[in-house]
């Protein structure tokens, strides 16, 4: 249900959002749309107010209507004497510095046709005419204002708002999805250290109550008196305290490397020694289960540099792993081989497996496998994320290989001396 709320909430911004783009971008278009309409009605204007002008001064009108005349043929531009496009020119520049038209422009004055400038796709809405003589049963004479930089001019214009509104609507998009990666991030950390918690109740739980009860087993009077009964509860709570307390240390180790607080006491190591020596903390579990482990330590060279208490906590928890994962009795191979500069180490199990969509997940901090039916694995989901820090703090690197029911595969590169 939480998470159906949570899909509806991203799905509902999400649209949202895109609702706001939409009409941002239909405003740039419509700004842009209004610019132009502007720009076509000052146009107009100086166009207009210049014609209206040249009308009234008959003289002026009267030689420019004489040169098109006699002069130009049908559909072409006139050739007018110096003082006409002087002062067709004077016009034009007073109008436009009264609209605040600041754009170069040309002109022409022709016959009324079809003017082949206009049949230049870079000129297409960059031209505006105006009668200026239209005398019945002649041609008419037009004024063409055009505006060869028209394109470049609105652009400019739209420049400041349409770049600023690019900028800030790619800012909200980088934002929202953040925010939504964030969302789903603190969500999958929640959903993990709920785990953990419950996981961690439940691993303190037994030792605890084991504790308790043999405690309450030495305080009974029939058994002060018998030595053995004795040993052996206080046997138990060693035990049970021992389980605890690494327990403890593992939570503590695995925080305090994330912080960065415990420095690696490096030196150089036989990992084939260190091997041997981590199979002593697991060996009561693999006898118990009547289980077995092949070696094959084949690298020739497999002197280390490293930490030598972490190294064996890492090959402790993949050898654990193993045993708990397994199907029946265990069976687990290590190999060492050299591969270039590094020492290649292979924990290899025919356990239960990994199914394919959680292998990529195994190495995330607190993550658990779901195990189906099996309810006797215990663990806070630590293990493989601590062990592929200390591997990465050795600049090595662990890959994972499994295939469901069939086995799990673990393989370490670290670089030997």
């Amino acid at each position: 249900m939480k998470l159906n709320r949570t899909y509806l909430f991203i799905a509902t911004s999400s649209l949202a959002l895109i609702l706001v783009l939409g009409i941002q971008v239909n405003w740039i278009f419509r700004a842009a749309e209004m610019k132009e309409e502007l720009f076509n009605e000052k146009a107009q204007m100086v166009l207009s107010r210049t014609t209206e002008s040249i009308r009234s001064d008959p003289q002026t009108c009267g030689k420019i209507t004489a040169c098109v005349e006699t002069e130009s043929a049908p559909g072409s531009a006139a050739i007018l004497g110096t003082d006409e496009v002087h002062k067709i020119d004077s016009l034009f520049q007073y109008y436009m510095r009264i609209y605040n038209f600041r754009i170069e422009y040309t002109f022409v004055v022709a016959v009324k046709k079809p003017f082949k400038e206009v049949r230049d796709s870079r000129l297409a809405g960059s031209i505006y005419n105006q009668f200026l003589v239209d005398s019945p049963g002649k041609a008419g004479v037009e004024l063409r204002l055009i505006f060869p930089d028209k394109k470049q001019y609105l652009m400019a214009e739209m420049g400041i708002p349409f770049f600023t509104s690019v900028i800030l609507i790619l800012v909200v998009l980088i934002m929202f999805w953040r925010t939504v990666l964030s969302l789903l991030k603190e969500k999958k950390i929640s959903e993990h250290t709920t785990d953990f918690l419950n996981n961690m109740t439940h691993e303190f739980k037994t030792p605890l109550t084991n504790i308790a009860l043999a405690g309450k087993m030495i305080g009974r009077q029939s058994v002060i008196g018998q030595e053995d009964k004795v040993k052996h509860y206080s046997g138990i709570i060693l035990e049970e305290n021992e389980k605890l307390r690494l327990q403890v240390e593992q939570v503590l180790s695995m925080t305090a490397l994330e912080r960065g607080e415990i420095p690696l006491q490096k030196a150089e190591l036989d990992f084939h020694q260190l091997i041997q020596d981590s199979l002593k903390c697991i060996s009561i579990q693999i006898e118990n289960g009547d289980g077995k482990i092949s070696l094959k330590l084949d690298a020739e060279k497999f002197i280390l540099f490293g930490d030598r208490t972490h190294l064996i906590n890492s090959i402790c928890n993949l050898i654990d792993n193993a045993v708990k994962y397994s199907i029946g009795r265990p069976d687990l191979t290590i190999e060492t081989s050299n591969n270039g500069a590094d020492l290649v180490i292979v924990l290899s199990d025919k356990g239960i497996g990994v199914d394919r969509k959680y292998q990529k997940k195994v190495f995330d901090k607190f993550f658990r496998v779901p195990t189906g039916n099996v309810h006797n694995v215990k663990g806070f989901g630590l293990g493989l994320s601590y062990v592929k820090k200390i591997v990465e703090l050795h600049c090595g690197n662990i890959e994972l290989e499994s295939e469901k029911g069939m086995g799990t595969r673990f393989t370490l590169r670290i670089p030997y001396v």
